[in-house]
């Protein structure tokens, strides 16, 4: 998949789960529950014990229909590692700007993570293709999004922490391009019992809410 492909499938989806588990088999349990539930796009952490050899793992198992992408990717040579691995996105909570050089280059999408608007603007002057707002929940949720859309039209916006089932929508009518989902779609005791049915009901879910509030979004106002 190129760039642009990875770029659309993200902005059609509208959600990016992001896995993180005690164990790489958790991780792919979590993965394949995510994608039951409708949502072909993985973000695993490097978190996750033996993340890159869990990342090759999915790659090769659920071919080219998922995207699987790196997630909390803090440095240019991580980046490289998980790009070997077969990586299609790569995902920071923070701006690292070798890291996002080393992903124009090799023309791979990258979400860097930024929270002030110096952080955002910084993060997209130096080619991040969407800006992670992280953690957005702690410092206002929907209405922080909304506040640096004004300024900031231009900026893809994907806001991570704090996105729920109840807030979810309000996100989306603030201005954003995606939402980053994580332990509130996988969450920590699903993955602890082995309730992966509760993760792809979830995931379903979430996918009812954005299809539901683009459609309100896209309808005329009445006069």
């Amino acid at each position: 998949m190129t760039k642009e492909q990875v770029r659309q499938k993200v902005l059609e989806i509208g959600i990016v789960p992001v896995v993180r588990a005690s164990s790489g088999q958790q991780a792919i349990q979590a993965a394949e529950a995510v994608c039951a539930g409708g949502i072909p796009i993985v973000e695993l952490t490097m978190t996750v014990p033996g993340a890159i050899e869990v990342i090759a793992q999915l790659v090769k198992s659920m071919g080219t229909d998922v995207l699987i992408g790196a997630g909390t990717v803090l440095d240019a040579e991580t980046a490289q590692r998980c790009l070997d691995a077969g990586a299609q996105f790569l995902v920071s909570p923070g701006t690292d700007v070798p890291t996002i050089h080393l992903a124009k280059q090799k023309g791979v999408l990258i979400m860097a993570g930024s929270l002030t608007p110096t952080e955002v603007i910084t993060a997209w002057k130096a080619g991040s293709d969407f800006v992670k707002i992280f953690p957005c929940g702690t410092v206002g949720g929907a209405k922080y999004i909304k506040a640096l859309k004004a300024p900031l039209p231009q900026v893809p916006m994907v806001p991570t922490g704090g996105v729920n089932l109840e807030t979810a929508a309000d996100f989306l009518r603030a201005g954003s391009s995606a939402l980053g989902i994580g332990g509130e779609l996988i969450s920590a005791a699903a993955l602890k019992s082995g309730n992966m049915q509760a993760i792809t009901d979830s995931a379903k879910q979430y996918i009812a809410i954005v299809k539901k509030t683009r459609q309100e979004m896209a309808e005329p106002v009445p006069a």
